[in-house]
């Protein structure tokens, strides 16, 4: 098993120290983790690997995975069949079809207002949504994520879609080892730009603010994404730094809204007191790509917000050139939406290295099929299951 055999166990896991702090107690969390970020030593868990549905946090491993593809300066226009096929009652920033947008505001509308229209905008701008789907599964792949299946780019509940607290917590450990990714998880409020006024012609902008209630409440809270289904109930992913050392945890499926940010403090508080004090239970596995084997970075690279938005001016085409790679605190005014459920030496070495690929790729290929055929047990275990739709 990923991570350590402890970890496949169901219920707590923890092997605290003579001296260690107890655990909190009445935690409703159907799963969750607390790891050392910088280190990968989980310091507990409970129902580790237990699929769930992920809601919007599985816009974490979007994010890690398109965010890198696209220039962040490059401007786009956005075609009405780009903001087609949202599901019912999706949270949503507020895109408009046929107005231009930076692709640095698009992202603030995914991290902020968890904006599944900002999703599908840069999912086509990526290729579309199959091939998006298709390179977040792989991503997952290459992150060892293998409780995950990826069905759609935005975490909008769909039949056989699910993560873990395992997985959820390596998405945003990933991710956070970009600094463009932490930037945007970390800012509070932002403007983002508005309808062109018919009068002046002149493009006005709103206020739109981070829906994680822990951002600029929880000392050293870095973010990282909350989310809210109907199926999900209600599951966080949040970062903390106190004293140079980072904290990472997942809560998935509390039983009100609220707890799933007390329970997450909670949790964090204790990594803090326990995280000496504790051997750990497991470890996050390690990206077996070439991209992201740095340690995350404590400084963010600087992210600026402009005070106002330029007026509309003409659009360019609606393609944009791929970029370089990159390398490797308001209160939540409302909860995310309810929604449903060179020579021969070369050319000898380039084969050794495609078969060595293949190979690779057989080997995962197995061990998904191996996991997959595990599935509905666990979801069993787990107590999973599509409930009531509802809205909230």
């Amino acid at each position: 098993m990923v991570g350590g055999e402890r970890l496949a166990r169901p219920g707590v896991q923890v092997a605290p120290r003579s001296d260690a702090p107890a655990l909190p107690g009445n935690l409703t969390g159907r799963s969750w983790l607390v790891a050392d970020g910088t280190s990968g030593e989980v310091l507990a868990s409970y129902n580790a690997h237990a699929e769930l549905p992920p809601a919007s946090t599985l816009k974490m491993l979007f994010a890690d995975t398109v965010l890198p593809k696209l220039d962040r300066e490059a401007v786009h226009r956005v075609a009405p069949e780009e903001l087609t096929g949202l599901g019912a009652g999706s949270s949503l920033v507020g895109i408009k079809e046929d107005l231009d947008y930076k692709v640095e505001d698009l992202w603030r509308g995914v991290f902020l207002s968890s904006g599944n229209d900002a999703v599908h905008v840069l999912a086509h701008m990526n290729g579309g949504i199959d091939r998006t789907v298709a390179q977040m599964q792989a991503r997952a792949d290459a992150l060892q994520a293998r409780d995950t299946h990826v069905v759609t780019p935005d975490g909008y509940d769909q039949d056989g879609q699910v993560s873990s607290a395992y997985d959820l917590t390596l998405f945003a450990r990933a991710g956070l080892r970009n600094p463009d990714f932490r930037a945007y998880c970390s800012t509070r409020d932002a403007q983002f730009p508005g309808a062109v006024d018919r009068a002046t012609g002149q493009r006005g902008s709103f206020g739109i603010a981070n829906t994680d209630r822990l951002l600029g409440k929880y000392p050293g809270l870095i973010g990282v994404k909350n989310g809210y289904t109907t199926n999900a109930g209600s599951t966080f992913t949040g970062a903390a730094e106190r004293d140079g050392r980072l904290l990472l945890v997942t809560v998935m499926h509390t039983t009100t809204y609220q707890k799933v940010y007390d329970e997450a403090a909670a949790l964090l508080d204790w990594g803090f007191a326990a995280a000496d004090r504790v051997n750990p239970v497991g470890e996050l596995a390690e990206d077996t790509s070439a991209v992201g084997a740095a340690a995350p970075t404590a400084e963010p690279r600087p992210n600026p917000v402009p005070d106002t938005v330029p007026s509309a001016a003409p659009s360019p085409p609606r393609s944009v050139p791929a970029a370089p790679p990159v390398a490797a605190p308001a209160d939540a005014r409302q909860p995310e939406h309810a929604r449903h459920s060179g020579g021969t030496a070369g050319m000898l070495a380039a084969g050794l290295c495609t078969a060595a690929a293949a190979a690779a790729a057989l080997r995962l290929r197995r061990d998904r099929a191996g996991r997959l055929s595990l599935r509905p047990a666990l979801r069993r275990w787990a107590g999973t299951g599509a409930g009531p739709v509802r809205r909230r």
